[in-house]
């Protein structure tokens, strides 16, 4: 399977140009997988979210300070498909969110 390398829509193998923004793919074709853990990383960001809000809630917002950055960290290093280290999935788990620091602990990363 093949995506865009400007949108990053599914494009089919033997398809030039991607349908949903033109753009014409050159000599170079990225060829990946685009994101198998895709429904695991929807409930990581879910509880990252719900866990700012639960701990900005329960310290009178000081608490956004370290997981308002961490969320979004997380949330760029999966969208430029970079991996996450051991040591901020710990962290995760202590600071933030216990369920999304669990769960990034259990993803299979490539």
């Amino acid at each position: 399977m093949k995506y865009c390398q400007k949108c990053g829509a599914e494009m089919g193998d033997d398809e030039k140009f991607c349908s949903k923004c033109g753009h014409e793919e050159g000599a170079t074709v990225v060829e990946t997988t685009k994101n198998k853990n895709n429904g695991l990383d929807i409930c990581i960001k879910v509880f990252l979210i719900i866990g700012c809000v639960v701990v900005s809630i329960s310290t009178y917002l000081i608490g956004l300070l370290w997981c308002l950055p961490m969320t979004i960290v997380y949330f760029n290093k999966t969208k430029n498909g970079e991996k996450v280290g051991v040591g901020f999935k710990v962290c995760t788990l202590l600071f933030v969110s216990l369920i999304s620091g669990i769960l990034m602990l259990c993803k299979k990363e490539d």
